[in-house]
């Protein structure tokens, strides 16, 4: 932690009875009335008593982070045995494990973010927090002490990552040390209060086998897809939000060969590969002057400087599209990035859309044609009606035809399965029965399809 974060975990304003006050329900916003805590007052005068008691060793800069929790946990255990009011054993671990996580962490928000059932945080004010369990949406009974609290939380996560967030840029993207993506939005934009989004992701990054153990693909498809990684395709993973395209992007990028050199380039850095030779590129915001911004697009063009075999885009949206579309185009295959669409379809629409935004003025058959010429793969990820997030379509690019981009699905979801006595689909990708084009292009290289894998309705 650094020392900004130390110092602004210590200096703390808050009211503790505040926090015991019971706020009235809003009639217009419905929102529910907090629960009084009875040990609001215990909480603050051990919270007191652990700033004097500690001093100045809280925001040393030169002690390690281990060493700081390791003397915060043990002074809390002897100010909490100091206390004269009558506690439970469950009351003292609550209230050293509520204070520690207040100067130490994210303070309400670290027990959601320990809880490995949670997939997403989703904070809609001091007041109100929900969470997202087995793609299902909860109201839990967490909150702030109030908007300032709220703030100094936001602040707290952005400042660990160099960004910065304030009425001049009132939106941020950052992340947690562990790689979960954060969204905040402040006053002017959030007229109700700041929000806060926090999508989760495992500390023990998911593999292939879990994505077949959800059902998010199967057997034959992850070994198709692995023949297409190795064999240097071009893949695009398309997708809504929060369908789960940066997981399977993960996954895919597990198949990249140990030999080989990879650029990583992100908004902010999510992606957990494991191999030896990455190198992680993660783009920068304009700072308090408004200069400096370091965009996607500036990093996709310097990462061809930087002699890579494969370059993995975390998520185009802009104008980076074209520079991406050319490195694939001029050598730099095996290439994969995602895009938001709801279709295979829809993805080629949106990466024209994004190419006009490059400022470049091309014809659009031009664009189609480095689109066509350009993409080997596109993977469909939706997030479906009982929560669970699925392949639901790869469809190989084809070509041009006339002015039209030609697509063949190869595999798609069954959803006349139809659905289970808990309302989970049982529908599972099948093969169309068409064979890729570039099947002979991996024979080439020394990767062999097995025949099966195309025979129509093979799961």
């Amino acid at each position: 932690m650094s020392l900004a974060d130390r110092l602004d975990s210590v200096r703390r304003t808050q009211n503790p009875a505040a926090s015991a006050a019971e706020l009235q329900t809003d009639k217009g916003s419905g929102r529910r009335r907090r629960a009084q805590d009875p040990y609001a007052g215990v909480k603050g005068r051990v919270h007191q008593s652990l700033i004097d008691n500690l001093g100045p060793r809280l925001y040393d800069p030169h002690l390690p982070e281990a060493e700081l929790a390791a003397q915060v946990r043990q002074t809390l255990q002897q100010t909490i045995d100091a206390e004269h009011t009558p506690l439970s054993h469950a009351d003292r671990t609550r209230i050293a494990q509520e204070v520690s996580d207040e100067i130490l962490g994210h303070g309400p928000l670290e027990p959601l973010l320990r809880d490995p059932e949670i997939t997403e945080i989703m904070v809609n004010g001091a007041d109100s927090i929900y969470v997202e369990r087995a793609g299902k949406i909860y109201p839990v009974d967490t909150h702030f002490s109030g908007e300032a609290h709220l703030r100094r939380v936001i602040d707290k996560i952005v400042g660990r990552v160099g960004r910065r967030i304030d009425e001049a840029s009132p939106l941020v993207d950052a992340r947690l040390p562990d790689g979960s993506r954060v969204n905040a939005v402040i006053s002017p934009v959030a007229l109700d209060g700041a929000a806060l989004t926090i999508r989760k992701f495992s500390a023990d990054p998911f593999t292939d086998a879990d994505l077949i153990a959800f059902g998010t693909m199967s057997v034959p498809v992850r070994d198709f897809i692995r023949a297409c990684v190795l064999g240097r395709r071009n893949i695009v993973i398309s997708g809504g939000t929060g369908s789960g395209k940066t997981t399977t992007l993960n996954v895919i990028s597990s198949y990249l060969p140990e030999e080989e050199r990879i650029v990583t380039i992100e908004d902010a850095a999510e992606l957990q590969l494991h191999q030896d030779h990455v190198l992680r590129l993660e783009s920068r915001p304009a700072n308090i002057e408004g200069r400096g911004t370091i965009s996607i697009r500036d990093l996709v063009r310097n990462s061809l400087r930087m002699r890579p075999d494969r370059i993995v885009v975390g998520e185009v949206r802009d104008g980076a599209a074209l520079d991406m579309l050319q490195a694939m185009n001029t050598g730099h295959d095996g290439s994969i990035t995602t895009v938001h669409a709801n279709s295979p379809r829809d993805s080629l629409s949106r990466l024209e859309t994004m190419v006009l935004m490059a400022g470049v003025d091309l014809p659009v058959r031009a664009i189609r044609e480095q689109v066509a010429g350009a993409l080997d793969l596109i993977i469909q990820q939706a997030r479906l009606k009982d929560g669970s997030r699925r392949i639901v379509a790869i469809t190989e690019v084809i070509g041009m035809e006339g002015e039209i981009i030609t697509l063949q699905d190869l595999f798609t979801f069954d959803y006349s399965a139809g659905r289970d006595e808990v309302g989970r689909f049982r529908g599972q990708l099948v093969s169309t029965g068409l064979r890729p084009r570039f099947t002979q292009e991996l024979a080439d290289l020394g990767i062999e399809l097995h025949p099966t894998m195309f025979t129509f309705g093979a799961r």
